[in-house]
């Protein structure tokens, strides 16, 4: 079955290694906290939950990346990330965090969603 789109924000919203945009996933059992940000030029997006112990991750509302703009940490027990897989790097963490699949295209940034959620 194809996938439906669902806006996420305008491109320009996203800057390399900045705020990321926080939104919502909805299945059919829950909605979910999620987020998008921008590394190396390219969007990743993830849900918003720390592979440790189910917190977000962010410090302040889009604020997802360290002070370098190297990882994602997870503000509440420091795990850290890789932005462009979602994986593990160091901390208090087993596994990863959960990708979405999104798409940018003509100055806006999409998540692809399956249409038997």
């Amino acid at each position: 079955m194809a996938a439906l789109e669902r806006l996420i924000c305008a491109s320009g919203e996203l800057e390399d290694s900045k705020r990321g945009v926080r939104f919502e996933v909805r299945t059919a059992r829950e909605t979910m906290p999620a987020f998008a940000v921008r590394f190396e030029g390219r969007v990743h997006a993830y849900l918003n939950r720390c592979a440790h112990v189910s917190m977000e991750l962010d410090w302040r509302p889009g604020e997802f990346f360290d002070a370098e703009g190297l990882v994602l940490i997870c503000s509440t027990h420091g795990a850290l990330y890789a932005p462009d897989t979602g994986e593990c790097l160091g901390g208090p963490c087993s596994g990863g965090l959960q990708k979405l699949a999104v798409v940018e295209r003509a100055g806006r940034i999409y998540l692809e969603e399956d249409n038997h959620g």
